[in-house]
């Protein structure tokens, strides 16, 4: 078995790698010439440290409709209902993790200046900007976004001196690997984040149980219950706030009573977590052909029987009117 990542020693290290906290600037992945650029739908944009990507809610069969971040964001934008949303994403060049499907080559996510740039926030707007018809949405993804946290209040800060804050949707990433959101972030800091009311975040759970986690991460597996912690806090607060998950396992054993304490676990979160909770579908992009393995490929299709036993569980819990309606309306306890 290879070694498992010292999860808390990697947040330092990369974000000490992908941060100037005194000139307020980020590292930030140029995805021109890089082989993640070969599976997008155009080509790279905002001098290549940008690009356009295609939020689509239709799925393959069997799996949820995927309505983030199309939902949340046309309702804040009072736009009508659409299948398919433009956004403009900017990548951190740091992750703390290497998810074996991850999209992203693990050589982006480790701080290499040799696709990546200094830039600020002022920067990041600027390239937005200089473009016809720039999206209405912005995505800060990664990598880790919170590995940066600071990233999310800078961004806030230049979209509102601009007068942009009422026109423009921010979405960001979040793996919950890491408290650097409390730990280097203000009270007031915090507070924009919370109350801006043109923002949503969702965060992915990697997996339905620690042996499922720590596959799909190379992470501790106790770990898997940390993500718990840090989605309570972050409810807590009142942000706007949505989750992924994926399902891939190593084996499909004790799936259905292991999808039920997930989604359990959820629940004791918040009632109606699961409502606003969104299993990916885990697809083999360039940089993931490479990290197949015998094991892996099989998880892909362990992974469909994990589907089948998440929607049971919603179609057991929820009636037919909550799992269809709009995500962007399920009331959070901390958002009534």
């Amino acid at each position: 078995m290879s070694l498992l990542i010292d999860t808390d020693q990697a947040s330092s290290h990369f974000r000490n790698m992908a941060i100037d906290t005194a000139q307020r600037r980020l590292l930030i992945t140029n995805l021109r010439g890089t082989e993640q650029e070969r599976d997008l739908s155009e080509p790279a944009n905002c001098n290549g440290f940008g690009r356009i990507r295609h939020f689509r809610r239709l799925t393959n069969p069997g799996w949820p409709d995927n309505p983030l971040p199309i939902d949340p964001a046309l309702a804040v934008l009072g736009l009508p209902p659409s299948n398919q949303l433009r956004a403009q994403v900017f990548q951190n060049a740091v992750c703390n993790w290497r998810c074996w499907y991850c999209y992203v080559p693990f050589s982006l996510l480790a701080g290499s200046l040799r696709h990546a740039a200094w830039l600020s926030t002022s920067d990041l707007v600027e390239l937005y900007l200089d473009q016809p018809d720039p999206p209405l949405v912005i995505d800060l993804s990664g990598g880790q976004p919170d590995l940066t946290p600071e990233w999310v209040p800078w961004m806030m800060a230049e979209l509102k001196a601009r007068e942009l804050d009422q026109t423009v949707y921010l979405w960001s990433d979040d793996n919950l690997s890491n408290d650097y959101f409390w730990r280097h972030l203000s009270c007031t800091e915090r507070n924009l984040v919370a109350t801006y009311p043109m923002y949503g975040r969702v965060c992915c759970f990697k997996g339905f149980d620690a042996a499922s986690f720590s596959f799909n991460t190379s992470a501790e597996p106790e770990l898997f219950d940390r993500q718990f912690d840090l989605m309570r806090r972050l409810l807590n607060l009142g942000i706007d706030v949505y989750a992924y998950a994926t399902f891939t396992a190593a084996s499909s054993e004790g799936i259905s009573e292991g999808m039920k304490r997930f989604v359990d676990r959820l629940q004791q979160l918040d009632e109606n977590l699961p409502l606003r909770t969104i299993p990916l579908e885990i697809q083999t992009f360039s940089p993931v052909a490479r990290r197949i393995t015998p094991l892996r490929n099989d998880s892909l299709q362990v992974q469909r029987i994990a589907i089948e036993a998440w929607n049971q569980e919603l179609w057991a819990q929820y009636s037919a009117e909550q799992r269809t309606g709009n995500i962007s309306e399920v009331r959070l306890a901390t958002r009534s």
